[in-house]
């Protein structure tokens, strides 16, 4: 029987990745530090996706494939991977993107030096499909401050379109991620839970660049796919605002169903400072803040509003025309 349990997990959640897999893969076997498992979860993929991990897995008794029979979406397959995993810190891994072999040797330095430290991640550069230098990633938040307010601030009020949340692929201890609900099945679900992350303790940021996060032209398709569809509101239209993906794309069983996006990350930045043990005074200022929060967005919010009545407006629409065309029939 092998008893064998890794100081490290990695996760890599993939569908339809045969593009860039092998990269990630040769980069993360290459790692200086060796006592790690890398499980893989193949949501269905279509492609050649699964003959690349299994040959891997023939070679190295540290990879473990799992494949499953449909699609669950993608916030099921990233929370799947941990709940797999065994290992004392673990981290997730897209499966386009490229580490340097210390990566990992630093990260865990870092955990095992300062226990204050719930997350480690390394300075970025966003790389094409070619593997190029597109731009240095320098996005400057306050996680490394010893209150958790401010670090609650910081990512709360973050401007989305610059902050990418590359912090979520840091190293990050699992009891830490055992005290939240993982990634939620809804937009923004990785700023959320780097915020709950954030008021368990610090973020440090290794300052080398030792991670090459890839942007490409089929990057999350899908998402940009529903979420120009949602855009073809009357009302996302008229006021001129690209709304977030619809919770389907995260959440495949609601497909179909009104949602509200915005609604939905106002309310669990807000039960997040409810969920940790904060002092008192902590927990008014990140309710400050994120008044403050509700200030800046108050439009996004009734946009919210106003694309679900316009979709209950098509829906019974639909529904009133095949009831006509049924009673047509009929008679």
């Amino acid at each position: 029987m092998n008893n064998w349990k890794p100081r490290v997990s990695m996760g890599i959640p993939v569908y339809n990745g045969e593009n860039f897999l092998r990269e990630v893969l040769d980069s993360l076997l290459a790692q200086t530090f060796e006592d790690f498992e890398l499980i893989i979860s193949d949501n269905a993929s279509s492609d050649r996706t699964e003959e690349i991990c299994r040959s891997y897995a023939a070679k190295d008794k540290r990879i473990r494939y799992h494949r499953q029979e449909i699609n669950r979406g993608p916030a099921w397959n990233f929370n799947r991977v941990f709940e797999l995993a065994q290992g004392e810190y673990f981290k997730w891994v897209a499966h386009d993107d490229i580490y340097a072999p210390e990566f990992l040797a630093k990260c865990v330095e870092v955990l095992d030096r300062d226990d204050s430290v719930v997350l480690c991640y390394a300075k970025t550069k966003f790389i094409d499909s070619e593997g190029k230098i597109l731009k240095e990633y320098d996005y400057q938040i306050a996680t490394d401050s010893p209150q958790p307010a401010e670090r609650y601030r910081s990512l709360v009020l973050v401007n989305h379109r610059k902050h990418a949340a590359v912090e979520i692929f840091g190293l990050i201890r699992s009891d830490a991620l055992k005290k939240t609900p993982l990634l939620g099945y809804y937009a923004r679900g990785d700023s959320v839970l780097l915020v709950r992350l954030s008021l368990l303790g610090r973020f440090y940021e290794i300052p080398e660049y030792l991670f090459f996060n890839r942007d490409h032209s089929q990057r999350s398709v899908k998402e940009k796919q529903v979420q120009i569809a949602r855009g073809r509101t009357i009302v996302a239209k008229f006021l001129g605002m690209g709304p977030l993906p619809p919770t389907e794309w995260f959440d495949p069983s609601r497909k179909g169903k009104i949602d509200f996006p915005e609604w939905r990350l106002f309310y669990e930045y807000f039960i997040s400072v409810k969920s940790f043990p904060l002092a008192v005074k902590e927990q008014i200022s990140c309710y400050l803040y994120l008044g403050y929060w509700l200030f800046k967005n108050w439009m996004k919010l009734v946009r919210d509003l106003l694309i679900a009545a316009e979709q209950l407006v098509r829906a019974s629409y639909k529904a009133q025309k095949i009831i006509e065309i049924s009673l047509e029939k009929r008679f």
